[in-house]
């Protein structure tokens, strides 16, 4: 292992979302719990804070981890609101919630290797992300997530990586489970320092998305 190399030679990135390129918690705390309230949890307040020890997780286990004395009726009653009033929040507020640099170092970036996002997050997010920020194939070559495939997120990385051929990978996220998602996929890990987790280790930290472009070799 080594710690913050002057360059690494890969040809993929595959990156998180939430916590990595944005942060969408403010917005999303406020939609899920009126969809809480609507449905039959009228004394639930979602804080962003709560939010941030649980984006990561599979939709799933926040249901569990959210309600946990509810059924899995109802668990999944409440988040299939959750991600409906989600999704319709996201695409009415006008604000920039990606993190300093994002854009353009993913701008960047695809010039030299490819990009892929691989989460843990529902169907249609990563969409949203693209169409929220104006970013397209051209610069996100590859997309998987639990919502589509019903599968963690280290499968999701073997997915991506065997159907584009890739032979030197790095995952980049922020949380310990997306650490633990890399190294079971076989692929080197770079913490986004600046996000919602602390992981173990890594072999590379960032202490912004920016530092990525002198990382990787042309």
């Amino acid at each position: 292992m080594f710690k913050n190399p002057d360059k690494i030679n890969v040809d993929a990135l595959l990156l998180d979302v939430d916590g990595t390129l944005w942060d969408s918690t403010s917005i999303v705390a406020k939609a899920w719990t009126r969809a809480a309230r609507e449905t039959g949890f009228k004394d639930m307040t979602v804080k962003p804070d709560t939010l941030k020890g649980l984006f990561g997780k599979t939709m799933d286990d926040i249901a569990r981890a959210l309600v946990p004395q509810a059924s899995k009726e109802a668990q999944d009653i409440l988040m299939d609101k959750c991600v409906l009033y989600e999704q319709h929040a996201l695409e009415e507020d006008p604000c920039d919630i990606c993190y300093p640099g994002v854009l353009e170092t993913i701008r960047e970036l695809s010039g030299r290797i490819k990009l892929a996002i691989v989460s843990n997050c529902q169907s249609g997010y990563i969409e949203l992300f693209m169409k929220k920020t104006g970013l397209t194939q051209n610069e996100i070559y590859d997309k998987e997530c639990f919502g589509d495939t019903g599968c963690g997120k280290a499968d999701n990385i073997l997915s991506v990586i065997k159907r584009n051929g890739f032979k030197s990978v790095y995952y980049v996220g922020d949380t310990e489970g997306d650490r633990e998602s890399a190294r079971e996929a076989g692929t080197g890990f770079i913490s986004a320092d600046y996000g919602f987790g602390s992981p173990e280790e890594a072999d590379v930290r960032i202490a912004s998305f920016d530092e990525l472009l002198n990382l990787i070799k042309i």
